[in-house]
């Protein structure tokens, strides 16, 4: 497998590192708000809607467009959680363990209709053996999709801060949370789509929730926990994929490998300032007052 990505390298390993570097920073950005308002578990539940529309698409015979496919499938899945959320018609927790176990179990029956139903079932949940599977359709489309999500999130940066961190401020200052709210699912949809081809759908939700945790744990403020977020996924994807190379392996373990022990690490240095700080703050000595003078 070696040999072969480095035979064509400036094909396969340009496209396999665009895809990965533009899915990791949409990941990581959304992760960051998702974590912040308590969604984290819809990325996970998502991801398992989109293997029942991986598993429509192979069915149907259009393996080749199959982004085009899980796409409105996907997002509709989003738009009926958040619903279901914002609404209290039913518990968030509850809705999402509703459409993922749902969503696994027809789509693991629609695969006994395909040529290939272990392999498939195996790309689906845990990534193509190789990221050179990625048609240049794939990779155009997550292209697309991806710098679509940027721009967005980059323009409406302030709105879904505002939204982020206090809902009812947000109402009273105008703005339309509903919209924001579904807008963010709808991203977090099309990120969930492109993330799959990647990591796999059992594995895609990793990518959203491990750089917003570690980035928690060492800093504090939210554009510089946005920033370090990003920075993570980006090293934690280039250091992930090019240890499956090394192995052998699919990239969407290794990279979310990777990311486990960078959480762990993250874990230990805050933990370490914490203790620092609290010991600074137990040997300051604070004087009691002078007595006023008679």
């Amino acid at each position: 497998m070696i040999a072969s990505y480095f035979q064509n390298m400036p094909d396969i390993m340009t496209r396999a590192l665009v895809v990965g570097t533009l899915v990791s920073l949409c990941a990581s950005l959304l992760g960051v708000t998702l974590v912040l308002k308590r969604y984290s578990m819809i990325g996970d539940g998502l991801s398992h809607v989109g293997f029942g529309a991986l598993a429509i698409a192979t069915v149907l015979n259009v393996g080749n467009a199959s982004m085009a496919v899980s796409l409105p499938i996907v997002m509709l899945a989003a738009f009926v959680l958040m619903w279901l959320t914002e609404k209290r018609r039913m518990q968030g927790d509850a809705a999402i363990a509703v459409l993922s176990t749902g969503a696994i179990a027809i789509g693991t029956l629609l695969f006994r209709f395909s040529d290939n139903q272990y392999q498939d079932i195996c790309n689906s949940l845990f990534g193509t053996a190789s990221m050179a599977l990625l048609s240049d359709a794939d990779m155009w489309i997550t292209v697309g999709v991806s710098v679509a999500v940027l721009l967005l999130f980059i323009l409406f940066y302030t709105r879904i801060f505002s939204v982020t961190f206090d809902t009812n401020f947000a109402k009273a200052t105008g703005v339309h949370v509903g919209v924001y709210s579904m807008m963010l699912a709808a991203l977090t949809a099309v990120t969930v789509v492109i993330g799959m081809k990647m990591v796999g759908a059992i594995m895609v939700s990793g990518l959203i929730i491990f750089p917003a945790l570690s980035a928690m744990r060492v800093a504090k403020q939210f554009r510089t926990v946005m920033i370090t977020s990003a920075a993570l996924s980006l090293v934690c994807f280039f250091a992930g994929f090019f240890l499956s190379l090394l192995m052998e392996a699919q990239p969407g373990p290794a990279i979310i490998a990777v990311h486990v022990l960078a959480f762990l690490i993250c874990t230990l240095i805050g933990t370490l300032k914490n203790r620092i700080r609290a010991r600074k703050n137990r040997s300051i000595v604070v004087e009691p007052p002078c007595r006023a003078e008679q």
